[in-house]
């Protein structure tokens, strides 16, 4: 539990669960459900990250309280902020925007839109690159990424897009589990729902789990190469 007041409570999510029942699995496995039933009440969903991504996520305990965070949610009256590592070969500036539509793809992905392209939908996120590692034939970067808009796979299409798809990405990057990085000990989707401030303003903050502080020190111990790290 990361907070709790009269209206809503912030929790740190794991990956590898989902916020809102999963087809095909019973509807008792998702986080909504467990934690429902551990506290002995009703908790309204009022967003979601994806099963992989571990971090902030908020339930709402009231009907009115879920109404107020939904519009805020849909207003864009919140901020959100990931942690996301890379694979990266220095072609990413240290910061900028990308602002890239996108378009609804085959088996439940997303893709960069084409120009004028009927169906689209404006997306943008801002990021900065908090640090890098080029090591033993690795380049990766850990970005800071601030998605203004909520496009479904936003972050995770809008780095791969501009040639740094998140490490262990299944459906993205998967080009970064081979080579000098398929020894990365981070199993999962290596992206982080670090910090998330809705009106109040109340701000939470979920640490870096036990799998992305492994994947830090395993890019530390790593020989460096000529260039070093930055």
């Amino acid at each position: 539990m990361l907070y709790e007041d009269v209206d809503l409570i912030a929790v740190a999510k794991p990956a590898g669960i989902t916020v809102i029942p999963a087809r095909d699995e019973p509807a008792d496995d998702c986080l909504q459900a467990r934690l429902a039933a551990a506290r002995g009440e009703r908790l309204w969903i009022v967003h979601r990250i994806d099963r992989d991504t571990s971090g902030v996520v908020v339930f709402a305990r009231t009907a009115a309280a879920h109404r107020t965070l939904s519009m805020a949610f849909e207003h864009r009256d919140v901020d959100k902020r990931y942690l996301a590592w890379v694979a990266d070969d220095g072609g990413l500036p240290d910061a900028g925007v990308i602002d890239v539509a996108l378009h609804a793809a085959r088996k439940g992905k997303s893709r960069p839109a084409a120009p004028d392209e009927p169906g689209a939908r404006a997306a943008r996120t801002e990021y900065a690159v908090e640090r890098r590692w080029r090591k033993d034939g690795a380049a990766v970067a850990r970005v800071r990424c601030h998605p203004v808009t909520g496009r479904h796979h936003q972050i995770r299409v809008h780095l791969r897009s501009a040639g740094a798809p998140i490490l262990r990405d299944a459906l993205y990057g998967k080009v970064t589990s081979r080579g000098a990085l398929a020894a990365a000990p981070c199993a999962r989707l290596a992206l982080h729902a670090a910090q998330l401030t809705v009106p109040g303003p109340r701000t939470f903050v979920a640490p870096l789990p036990d799998d992305l502080v492994a994947l830090e020190a395993w890019l530390d111990a790593m020989p460096a190469t000529a260039e070093g790290a930055a």
